[in-house]
């Protein structure tokens, strides 16, 4: 952590503050992460003109910043509360809410020395030692987001040419799909401060549980919850990222490819990508041909429910969706077979799913830990949907998104939109061997984009 230089440290609050919904309730989909790390997702821009922001355009940049998130914590204002968790002696639960008190988000300022722009997009693999440098709270659980720790921390890390804000967020609080719906309303509203527009485009947040009416009672009780905390903390071995690059006419090729060979046309361009990724890493793994391997896909369930969520909830909906196979079965039958077990796995996760796995996630509450997901398995996070490179905060638009070190392990694949309209990146997480010899696979390596 040489490189960082921290500035400043500020609490950054709502400008109006809603006195109206004191508690929001976890769901056991909420729930389901709590043992978890935080979402850390970041964004790198050029620094901006000197004529932008006054003559001191950094100072000047991150209170503008903080007042544009100020504005923006109006809208997401659970996100400026903290983690409640009451201790029912009646029965010795757990129950788990938002309380919406107004607390505040944290907002770092600090300075990358000597680092540039090029120095994080030229690299091959991507140079965790700066990355993970840019994000805040690194190496907290969820469930210890309460008390004084903040629901979300902001780090505004100044580079020698460069700029990047790196956002940590409590993942029982919200999923990638409210991680970046926050990312989009706060850049518009520092875009629209900017230039003194008028209203702000972008939807607000609902926060309504009533869905779950009819299926469960809120707030939820986890029995005996100390015992599940992990006594010893996951440590992953040693590991490197990189991310590999997907043009929209290669991942059409590989979609047409399985489609071909499986004689149908129901296969999505991702599910292909999925399939793909899933063959070449447990090709070059290396693995015994009797190990069996997964691929654990996160399948958003908001369009799914009847009737369904909006887009704009805020908390976690998805469902794990696990795909099955020894190696030798996955590497005969190949690139087809293994997106359409894909294709089918999806499809099949219905509002009926739903209410099963919540009922009876309530008679018996599994909260997976991080070494549980990280057993021999790849598993994908994130999705090319959410709008990345839109989030111009009034200097243009990002040059590259990286995450930061919550939640990674050996298998783990990070999915982004690409810069180029149509393009899908994948952030790789694996050791050290396996991305060398991805690296020398000639049938991968022709896949990516030139």
């Amino acid at each position: 952590m040489g490189y960082i230089r921290f500035i400043s440290t500020t609490i950054v609050q709502p400008t109006f503050h809603n006195e109206l919904a004191q508690r929001i309730e976890l769901t056991p989909w909420d729930l389901q992460v709590i043992l978890l790390d935080h979402i850390q997702k970041g964004l790198l821009f050029h620094k901006p003109e000197s004529s932008t922001y006054e003559q001191d355009p950094i100072t000047s940049l991150t209170e503008h910043l903080k007042r544009s998130l100020s504005l923006t914590l109006d809208i997401f204002y659970p996100l400026a509360g903290r983690l409640a968790i009451t201790e029912n002696e009646d029965d010795n639960t757990t129950s788990f809410s938002v309380d919406c008190n107004g607390a505040g988000a944290e907002f770092v300022h600090a300075v990358a020395d000597g680092v540039t722009v090029a120095d994080i997009l030229d690299s091959v693999l991507v140079p965790d030692d700066i990355v993970h440098s840019f994000f805040l709270m690194n190496g907290f659980l969820n469930y210890e987001g309460s008390g004084s720790k903040p629901l979300l921390a902001v780090q505004i890390t100044e580079l020698v040419d460069g700029i990047f804000i790196g956002c940590t967020m409590n993942h029982s609080v919200v999923d990638g799909s409210s991680f970046w719906h926050f990312f989009n309303t706060w850049s518009e509203i520092s875009r629209r401060v900017s230039t003194n527009c008028g209203k702000i485009l972008q939807p607000p947040p609902a926060f309504g549980r009533d869905f779950l009416n009819g299926m469960i009672d809120l707030p939820v009780r986890l029995p005996i919850f100390q015992n599940k905390i992990p006594k010893i903390r996951f440590s992953a071995p040693l590991l490197q990222q990189r991310v590999f690059h997907f043009s929209k006419q290669k991942i059409a090729q590989l979609k047409a490819k399985a489609n071909a060979e499986m004689g149908t046309t129901r296969i999505s361009s991702l599910q292909a990508l999925l399939a793909h990724l899933w063959v070449s890493v447990t090709r070059n793994q290396h693995l015994e041909t009797d190990q069996e391997t997964q691929y654990k896909v996160l399948v958003g369930m908001r369009q799914r429910l009847q009737p369904p969520l909006p887009d704009e909830y805020l908390g976690n909906a998805v469902l794990f969706g696990i795909v099955t196979s020894t190696v030798g079965e996955l590497l005969e039958r190949g690139l087809g077979w293994a997106a359409w077990e894909m294709n089918k796995t999806i499809s099949s996760q219905t509002e009926q799913d739903v209410r099963k796995l919540l009922e009876g996630w309530i008679k018996d509450p599994k909260v997976p830990k991080l070494d549980g997901l990280a057993s021999n398995s790849l598993l994908t996070g994130s999705s090319p949907r959410f709008n990345v490179f839109g989030n111009d905060f009034g200097w243009g638009r990002p040059l590259a998104v990286r995450s930061g070190v919550g939640n990674k392990f050996d298998g783990k694949l990070t999915v982004f939109p690409g810069a180029e309209d149509g393009s899908i990146d994948f952030e790789a997480c694996l050791l050290p061997q396996t991305l060398q010899a991805l690296a020398h696979d000639a049938e991968f390596t022709a896949s990516l984009a030139a």
